[in-house]
């Protein structure tokens, strides 16, 4: 696969706390110009994005972010905003202390209701991977496939650790076949991003890619 080609896995992603409407326009630009599959965005920038962009972009932003244990109607009403604004695509976080309170099925719920509040718009699951452990993890992949979810996906970015091939791998064994797989947070080489499209990822999460696919491997 040709460099260039890997940005139509990637959502090219900005949710620093302090990015600017300049810092937006150029990761726009530049999802335009190398065709990438999203742009991952605050939620405050949807409209502005959408109004500017129009059907150039897919807007995809985060519900319930960083942290995940924001109430599921705040959550809903989150996803609801989003859509209103112009958003096609929401990552939510779950509430991980559920998970770690074994409330598998109160996930389950909260997943289900955010999917058929976005309805055909995507959902993709943020399982928040470093927190979890295999059991959590797999009950989790059970979780999005029964619930309806697009896409279960790894990690935030803003926690301990991000994606691992191993918990790809894992993913693989317990989703349903209609759920796809979204890595994100730490992959910061053009050798992860070919990993982790050959272990099966349909999308990837990272600001890095535009840099990685011109020859630019220093860190961010």
């Amino acid at each position: 696969m040709e460099r260039r080609d890997l940005m139509k896995y990637v959502d090219h992603t900005l949710l620093k706390a302090f990015a600017t409407w300049e810092d937006i326009q150029l990761l726009c630009d530049e999802a335009v110009q190398y065709d990438a599959a999203s742009v991952c965005v605050p939620p405050c920038y949807i409209k502005r994005i959408h109004d500017k962009y129009r059907e150039k972009l897919n807007i995809c932003t985060v519900v319930g972010f960083p942290l995940g244990y924001s109430s599921t109607e705040a959550k809903k009403t989150e996803c609801l905003q989003a859509i209103k604004d112009g958003a096609d695509e929401i990552d939510m976080v779950i509430n991980i202390s559920d998970v770690k309170n074994k409330e598998y099925k109160k996930v389950e719920e909260e997943i289900a209701l955010l999917k058929n509040t976005v309805g055909d718009k995507i959902l993709k699951v943020i399982i928040e991977t470093c927190y979890l452990d295999e059991e959590e993890k797999t009950a989790m992949c059970c979780a999005v496939t029964n619930a309806g979810a697009d896409y279960i996906k790894t990690s935030t970015g803003f926690g301990s650790s991000g994606a691992t091939i191993e918990d790809i791998r894992l993913f693989k064994k317990h989703i349903g076949e209609n759920v796809k797989i979204k890595a994100a947070g730490g992959i910061r080489t053009i050798e992860d991003l070919e990993a982790f499209i050959s272990e099966g990822c349909s999308r990837i999460g990272t600001s890095s890619a535009v840099k990685l696919i011109n020859g630019d491997s220093s860190k961010e």
